[in-house]
């Protein structure tokens, strides 16, 4: 935090108050690092739900220092945007919990604004899966979900990529310790339900793909050859279409356009006899919680169950 804040005769007075504003400062910039761009309501509920007093403290000092910026949504919702300012990206990009992830921040206000829909859109989802996971006692943080994740596919010489909108790592506490991973897939209803759907023959194509070494061709057998996402991920995640800005009737047809999908094209069939796959509406998770029964699975029964029983 910037010293100015407090006068030196005060500061000593406040030590332990300022050094949890300094971790929190801490916090609010590589989740703004991460996440992109995220609302002051949002920042509250990852940062302090209990003291939102500590959040607008931490904000006015970063802002004070140019690390981070503010844009303000339009229309009803009014709320002010974050994100990091290019000088704030270069503080956050070699902190331990951001290794290995790139930090682009929006380039302006102009920029944050365009980006917010759909983020703001995945930031909602993930805060249900937080505050769930408070209630039951599992390990679930605001680091956890990690957007944009980009995975090459096969036969394209690397320029065709799957690009997950979030990947999560989840941990389950009861009845019995169980470690949950899962691409996310955010849908805005912006996009046609058959490019929805289709997006399950990508993550299918990844599940099959093995990458060859340069210069040399594949051979049965080969005990060098690994799947790619075993690189990348103890088992494959399960995926999970998260559904909202539309009508309850087109969001169902929508789900079952998914479901057709896994159970008409061979490749995306076999996936689903080996990964779960799940679809849910937004508006379901907030109100009753991910792990309620609010699930279509997308293959078998369309019986609704929790994420973690697909």
């Amino acid at each position: 935090m910037n010293s100015s804040i407090e006068s030196s005769a005060e500061a000593s007075a406040v030590k332990p108050q300022h050094a949890t504003e300094e971790t929190a400062a801490h916090r609010a910039m590589a989740l703004l690092a991460q996440l992109r761009v995220v609302t002051t309501p949002q920042l509250h509920q990852m940062l302090s739900p209990n003291a939102r007093s500590v959040t607008s403290k931490v904000l006015s000092g970063l802002l004070a220092d140019r690390l981070i910026n503010f844009s303000v949504l339009p229309r009803a919702h009014r709320a002010r945007l974050w994100f990091l300012t290019p000088r704030g990206a270069q503080v956050a990009t070699l902190w331990p919990e951001l290794r290995g992830r790139s930090v682009v921040p929006p380039g302006n206000a102009t920029e944050a604004r365009l980006r917010a829909p759909h983020t703001l859109a995945g930031i909602r989802a993930h805060l249900t899966f937080l505050e769930d996971a408070g209630v039951r006692g599992d390990e679930y943080g605001p680091l956890d979900w990690v957007p944009e994740v980009a995975h090459r596919l096969p036969d394209t010489g690397g320029e065709d990529r799957l690009i997950a909108d979030a990947v999560m790592h989840y941990t389950a506490s009861s009845p019995r310790r169980l470690q949950f991973r899962a691409f996310v897939e955010v849908d805005r209803a912006t996009m046609s339900s058959e490019r929805l759907a289709s997006k399950l023959i990508s993550y299918a194509r990844f599940h099959d793909y093995t990458p060859q070494p340069v210069g040399r061709r594949g051979l049965v057998g080969d005990q060098a050859a690994m799947l790619a996402w075993q690189r990348f991920y103890p088992r494959f995640p399960r995926i999970l279409f998260i559904l909202t800005g539309a009508s309850p009737r087109t969001l169902q047809q929508r789900t079952e356009d998914l479901r057709a999908m896994t159970s008409e094209h061979p490749l995306v069939a076999t996936l689903a006899a080996k990964v779960p796959l799940g679809a849910a509406v937004l508006e379901d998770l907030e109100a009753q919680g991910p792990s309620a029964p609010v699930w279509t699975p997308l293959s078998g029964p369309a019986e609704r169950r929790s994420w973690m029983e697909l």
